[in-house]
């Protein structure tokens, strides 16, 4: 089930060419099985038509402020009270005037001055008029009344012009959408998390390795961020992007990440070890390709130094480790072990054998045990759903 299902979300739009792109968030939020209902202004029905809305939401679109079929409903108010989040985008420099200075001349921004939903705002404009100091002012009377905003971002715009004022990509959207939706257990905490593998160098041609794609990492860093943490993700070589507001320290070989794990953790609440980290390297690095026909078949290796293990012994007061235990038979013993020898507060065990809980594979199921002898089954789900559940108990861990 998406985050996003059950939500009322109200989505208001504004005079801007920009509004056609709205017409796919709109679809991908009911796609997600949000309850989407939209707002438009007289100036944005110029730009593109209510059915369209209409039919991407599968709900009546909302434009004037006493329609003539409306009835006894008062839409600023029924409108109001039932969104769960309030998205407006574009939005124009007019509306951001509207709202930063409490104007109710048309529907969308009563709903908004009626409503104690969180409100998400994007403008989108021409740069000069969004450099414009009124525009900085009335942004900034917006996040004192405790708006969000997404910066737009720079580029060609409508008018010919390059800048900064084209309506930010639903991909830096969402995220902020979501977060405003999530409860915000984290808020104020900072989290590490660690993910993928890592590259032990051969030559410059070849390395040791394994399977981790990151993805049950980057689950937990996403989450983590959507639950208000300053996050830090520190990824080995993975094939994916980093997740919006979360700040990725990439790494490549073993020492690198433990550099860069023991920097960042040392003011750290959090620490949730998901990188599959090699255990060896190889003893000597090879500056040149080592030709086929002068390749020793014996490889020796040394071996890479234990982070899990150092963190454990640098843990403070108050800070929650966690590990990962990738095992391929009898979960419990092996994370008991790993827990009780690095001081961790929660290790998550996998089975990597299985074709649905293993290395690159979209689900998992983690056996979670607790230094206080706890012990939870977590169902067999999508990593996304996993990081949630994990996260619960770290959250508790905290409270």
């Amino acid at each position: 089930m998406s985050s996003f299902a059950g939500k009322n979300i109200v989505i208001g739009v504004s005079g801007s060419i920009a509004a056609f792109k709205v017409a796919g968030w709109v679809s991908a939020l009911a796609k997600a099985e949000a309850n989407v209902t939209v707002i438009m202004t007289e100036a944005a029905q110029r730009f593109v038509t209510p059915l369209t809305f209409a039919a991407l939401s599968g709900n009546r679109v909302h434009g004037q402020m006493f329609a003539p079929d409306a009835g006894e409903e008062m839409p600023h108010i029924c409108l109001a009270r039932e969104a769960d989040a309030i998205l407006v985008a574009p939005a124009s420099a007019q509306t951001l005037a509207r709202l930063a200075h409490g104007l109710t001349d048309d529907l969308l921004a009563t709903v908004v001055l009626a409503a104690q939903a969180p409100v998400l705002v994007c403008p989108a404009m021409n740069s000069q008029m969004y450099n414009h100091p009124a525009t900085r002012a009335n942004l900034k009377t917006l996040r004192g009344y405790g708006y969000h905003v997404v910066e737009p971002a720079s580029g060609a715009l409508a008018c010919g012009e390059q800048g900064q004022g084209r309506l930010a990509e639903w991909e830096a959207v969402w995220p902020c959408l979501l977060r405003l939706l999530t409860p915000q257990d984290l808020a104020g905490k900072k989290v590490v998390v660690t993910a993928g593998p890592t590259r032990e160098a051969i030559d410059p041609a070849r390395f040791l390795s394994n399977r981790s794609s990151g993805k049950m990492g980057y689950a937990l860093a996403e989450e983590a961020m959507l639950r208000g943490g300053e996050v830090v993700l520190v990824s080995g070589p993975t094939a994916l992007a980093a997740p919006a507001g979360v700040r990725l320290k990439p790494v490549v070989s073993a020492l690198e990440m433990y550099e860069a794990v023991l920097a960042e953790a040392a003011d750290a609440d959090v620490v949730i070890k998901a990188a599959a980290v090699a255990d060896y390297r190889p003893a000597e690095f090879f500056a040149d390709k080592v030709k086929k026909e002068k390749i020793d078949l014996s490889l020796k290796l040394c071996a890479n130094p234990d982070i899990l293990l150092e963190l454990g012994r640098r843990k403070r007061r108050g800070q929650i480790l966690v590990g990962f235990a990738a095992e391929t038979g009898n979960l419990e013993a092996a994370g008991r072990k790993k827990l009780a020898a690095k001081n961790l507060d929660l290790i998550a065990a996998n089975n990597v054998k299985a074709d649905n809980t293993g290395f690159a594979a979209d689900t998992n199921q983690l056996l979670l045990l607790s230094a206080d002898g706890g012990s939870e089954l977590l169902p067999l789900a999508s990593k996304s759903a996993l990081a949630a559940m994990l996260l619960d108990r770290v959250a508790a861990f905290l409270a």
